[in-house]
């Protein structure tokens, strides 16, 4: 009866099903990873300025540290990833991400503290490379837009719980259980690993018993990963618009001189930074008095940011995703350009949900057409080029802003931001022109 089932479905052209044991196995290490980082992400630096330790910048310094072992830490798990595997990886990260945090009441110095956050970042970025590969390989390809707007529910509703979460329980029951909480987030999840598929690590390739073992044949790891044949669609100068040829593995390097996927990142990375200076300088920006709006604008940036995400992967996945990269970032940036009314808390308001919407969008479709411009060998680099382009954006938006806001002022800032959005209009239009087959 099973078989018959299945074979109506399948006459019935019905799509293969989204949300599996292995993918919900998965969402497992997703929240436990994210309630880990986000519990303790405002915590560690009212830890390191309450203790003294850094007797200056010792909140920026525990979040830099943290940040940069992050960055760092992503652009190297696909070569581990390509190694040792998948679960091997994602356990690694889940430990060093959740078993430091029992070390952080040892000390209050900032050297203490500070190594405490390499390792975590290191942990962190571990999770989100290694863990962001497996995920996408439990997807189907048709769905692929459809599902990555899942997971990206799945890791927002953690983050939007703890962080608040972590600055409350401080102040109620102090920073040892809170660390604890955050350790025990992270180690409890160790538990689903085992129950995941894995990738050969000798290969680069998911373990499939039913593969054609021709595909195997041929590779040779030292070639460039630019090697792949020339797309007649793509009109740019040969041997740089290629994309990665099917069955080789891709290093970050070649990932970034692969224009395919590089294009993607420029866009991703450029609305990244701008979600970095909402978050970090609405709340200066504004003026105190209008009370509750820089919180509502945030919210309504967030909600916003996940409703677009879940419409554009279902958009993407009827219709193509690339046709939605250019008015998500149009939206972004204009959303940025009307949060520049920082007088105006109606401005601020819709000004932040636009730009939830735009950042959604733009979320989705990059991280969408990168996957589906790679063969599985590669996902360990689309996860690490992403994550890297949302890390370092947000990192260097929040810098840069800073510098720029201090002789400029808040509106002009936030106007100039959006101008510089705009620029990437440019890879963003030539992406929709040169844009490959979809799926993998």
């Amino acid at each position: 009866m099973t078989k018959l089932l299945d074979s109506q479905a399948e006459g019935a052209g019905s799509r293969p099903p989204l949300v599996t044991r292995p993918l919900l196995l998965r969402f497992v290490s997703i929240v436990g990873a994210s309630t880990s980082f986000y519990l303790l992400l405002s915590v560690v630096p009212l830890y390191a300025e309450s203790t003294g330790g850094g007797r200056g910048n010792a909140a920026g310094l525990t979040t830099g540290a943290l940040m940069l072992a992050t960055v760092g830490g992503e652009l190297a798990t696909p070569r581990l990833v390509a190694r040792f595997g998948y679960r091997l990886v994602l356990v690694a990260g889940l430990l060093l991400l959740g078993a430091p945090a029992f070390a952080l009441t040892a000390s209050g110095g900032a050297v203490w503290i500070t190594a405490v956050c390499l390792l975590r970042g290191l942990g962190f970025a571990f999770t989100v490379v290694a863990g962001g590969a497996l995920t996408a390989s439990l997807i189907p390809a048709e769905r692929r837009g459809e599902g990555l707007a899942l997971v990206g529910i799945v890791t927002g509703i953690p983050s939007l719980v703890a962080l608040p979460l972590g600055v409350w329980l401080v102040a109620h029951v102090g920073y040892g259980p809170v660390f604890a909480a955050g350790a025990v987030a992270a180690l409890a999840a160790v538990a689903s690993v085992p129950g995941l598929p894995d990738r050969d690590a000798d290969s680069g390739l998911d373990r499939d018993p039913g593969r054609d073992a021709d595909s195997d044949l041929d590779r040779d790891p030292g070639r460039d990963a630019d090697s792949g044949p020339r797309d007649p669609d793509r009109d740019a100068d040969p041997g740089l618009d290629r994309a990665p040829e099917p069955g080789r593995p891709i290093g970050v390097v070649a990932g970034f001189r692969t224009p395919a996927l590089s294009r993607p990142v420029l866009v991703f990375s450029v609305t990244a930074l701008a979600a970095g200076i909402l978050v970090t300088f609405l709340p200066l920006a504004v003026p105190s008095a209008s009370g509750g709006v820089v919180a509502t604008a945030l919210f309504a940036q967030t909600a916003a940011a996940t409703g677009a995400r879940w419409v554009a992967g279902r958009h993407g996945d009827r219709h193509g995703p690339a046709a939605l990269l250019v008015p998500g970032l149009v939206v972004a940036a204009g959303g940025t350009l009307l949060a520049a009314l920082t007088h105006s808390p109606v401005a601020v308001v819709i000004g932040a949900a636009l730009f939830g919407i735009g950042f959604g969008v733009t979320q989705n479709t990059t991280l969408t057409l990168m996957y589906a411009r790679v063969p599985a060998s590669g996902y360990g680099t689309v996860s690490a080029l992403w994550n890297f382009a949302f890390d370092a954006g947000m990192g260097a938006g929040a810098v840069g802003f800073g510098f720029l806001a201090a002789r400029t002022g808040y509106p002009w800032a936030f106007a100039l931001t959006a101008v510089l959005m705009l620029t990437a209009l440019v890879p963003a239009r030539r992406d929709r022109r040169t844009e490959g087959p979809r799926g993998v």
